[in-house]
């Protein structure tokens, strides 16, 4: 399906987020920014406040680890709730009719079981890739492509 005028496009991962409107039509796709956010990525120091604990056994001579939370990857998905949170905000005042998402596989997983009904419901194209460093006429031609209909 082609993007129409005026449909918003999600490009996130865990650590970014973009959101642009199309100011073109569905057969020239005009790319413009609306809004982008940028987490600062955090040392593990800065995260966590503990060792990781261990769990005494019986028998042999070592004291395994338990295996350790990982903290990096909750501030991802916290980060992509957030979006979700705002794509539901945006639908219900119906800033949009028509959404497009581009995320990797980990965050767009992330992202399916958090989205409102509501935005399910307005989505035309969900691409599974990693965009958010990528120049804003590269997604415009990722869209292109995406939405071309098999040859």
């Amino acid at each position: 399906m082609a993007l129409p005028h005026r449909a918003l496009v999600l490009v996130a991962d865990g650590t970014k987020v973009l959101f642009l409107r199309n100011h073109g039509d569905q057969n020239q796709i005009d790319l413009r920014t609306e809004s982008h956010e940028a987490r600062k990525d955090r040392k593990d120091s800065e995260i966590k406040t503990d060792a990781p604990g261990t769990q005494g056994q019986r028998w042999g001579d070592g004291r395994p680890t338990m295996d350790e939370t990982d903290f990096h990857q909750q501030e991802e998905d916290r980060w992509v709730k957030d979006a979700a949170e705002e794509l539901k905000k945006r639908a219900l005042r119906n800033d949009f009719d028509a959404l497009a998402v581009i995320a990797p596989p980990k965050a767009l997983g992330t992202l399916r079981k958090e989205l409102h009904k509501e935005v399910e419901r307005r989505i035309v194209l969900t691409v599974n890739k990693e965009m958010t460093d990528r120049p804003i006429p590269d997604i415009e031609e990722l869209l292109v492509g995406e939405s071309a209909p098999p040859a």
